[in-house]
């Protein structure tokens, strides 16, 4: 039988780790303590979520995917704004995607991002400071 820790229940029903502990201690969300952990059984998991059981229980996820469009920029800000993004990019998780579409006869540039919540918010900021300057 597939049994999870609190951690990992928190992160399936996308709640935050006290919530799902205070669930094992009202009894809302039975559970077997091991040592000082508590194991979470993977029926009563998705009996608390409203699923059936046999169904496969995947962790919740949320993407983003949006085109930021930046008119009037020549092709020397164009670099100087993909490097930068580029830059700030680096180091990050490989599951963020940001490609650039340049038009020079309109110069305007279309950045389009796809990945996480939070990583795609974090370029969002890089591109709207460089931007405004």
């Amino acid at each position: 039988m597939e049994q999870y820790t609190v951690e990992q229940a928190a992160a399936v029903l996308g709640l935050h780790v006290k919530t799902v502990r205070n669930y094992v201690r009202d009894g809302r969300l039975p559970a077997v303590r091991v040592g000082k952990r508590y194991r979470i059984a993977k029926d009563d998991l998705a009996a608390l979520a409203g699923m059936p059981p046999d169904e496969a229980i995947a962790p919740r996820r949320a993407e983003v995917s949006c085109i930021v469009q930046v008119d009037g920029l020549s092709r020397p800000e164009l670099d100087r704004v993909s490097t930068m993004v580029l830059g700030a990019l680096s180091g990050r998780p490989s599951g963020l995607r940001v490609e650039f579409v340049y038009d020079e006869e309109r110069a305007h540039l279309k950045i389009i991002v796809l990945g996480g919540l939070e990583e795609s918010a974090q370029v969002l900021r890089v591109i709207d400071a460089l931007v405004k300057e």
